[in-house]
């Protein structure tokens, strides 16, 4: 209800302003640094450049795991969106308080410009992502364009947090070190930086678990979809076939809908509270 109500009220004058803050964001992200626009690409290679040093030559996570430098650069791409994204939003309002309390305009806009500009970033990486898939001998198929539904998939997950946390930081200022803590838990709790298999090979309870967490799942399918041929990479459906199939998806829907109708609960307020 609260998202079709958004929608009807998404006039091209809020379309304009949406627009604006993005490229605003967007600028302002990058303003004074040297190297601008590239940072979003250097920061998920650096941090992947570490982490292979260590998981391949040190660990030797790889044995078994065919292309495993392209499922890791590509784990730490969606999970680095999934990050900047929910972190973007929570704060969106807190920072834009000068212009919630002189202009009279839908709040969530500014959320969304937050995400957007997370999203611009995720588009840019995939395109670096996939390059370096094809340097690594990765044959794609028409399955690759099933990674659009993923995104869109993880990007509807990341916005319903986004709204939520949003809304609670403007009245709750703990909730950005809160999130800190949480996102540090989850890195380690999605096989980003470790194959599932390896899970599944020491506890299959455990490996069911942790797809609980839809970014693992999203994380899993999305590799499959650009190794196609890599029948290593362990989806939730090789290890499900009953009704859990379901909980993935049912969170995403809570999540949005929750977050949704939190956020225009208290956006009343924001003005007075921020």
């Amino acid at each position: 209800m609260y998202i079709m109500k958004w929608l009807g009220v998404f006039n091209r004058k809020n379309r304009i302003l949406l627009r604006e803050l993005v490229i605003t964001d967007f600028k302002l992200r990058y303003q004074g640094s040297v190297l601008g626009y590239i940072w979003s690409i250097l920061k998920p290679l650096f941090l992947f450049a570490i982490l292979y040093v260590v998981f391949v030559y040190v660990l030797r996570m790889d044995r078994g795991v065919p292309h495993f430098a392209v499922t890791l650069l590509l784990g730490i791409v969606l999970w680095s969106f999934f990050t900047e994204a929910t972190s973007n939003g929570l704060g969106s309002i807190v920072n834009r308080g000068d212009l919630i309390r002189k202009l009279n305009f839908p709040k969530y806009i500014i959320v969304i410009s937050g995400t957007i500009s997370s999203l611009i970033n995720l588009g840019i990486n995939l395109l670096v992502v996939m390059l370096f898939a094809l340097m690594n001998g990765v044959e794609f198929t028409w399955y690759i364009f099933l990674i659009i539904p993923l995104v869109a998939e993880l990007y509807i997950f990341a916005m319903g947090i986004a709204l939520l946390l949003s809304a609670l930081n403007v009245k709750f200022r703990d909730t950005g070190y809160i999130w800190e803590i949480i996102l540090q838990a989850a890195f380690y709790a999605t096989p980003i930086i470790y194959p599932l298999q390896m899970v599944l090979e020491r506890s299959r309870v455990v490996a069911e678990f942790l797809f609980i967490n839809p970014v693992t799942q999203i994380i899993q399918d999305a590799r499959y979809v650009m190794i196609s041929q890599d029948s290593s990479i362990v989806r939730m459906t090789d290890l499900i076939s009953d009704w859990r199939l379901l909980i993935p998806g049912v969170i995403i829907v809570v999540t949005i809908v929750f977050g949704s109708w939190y956020f225009s609960k208290k956006s009343r307020f924001f003005a007075e509270d921020i």
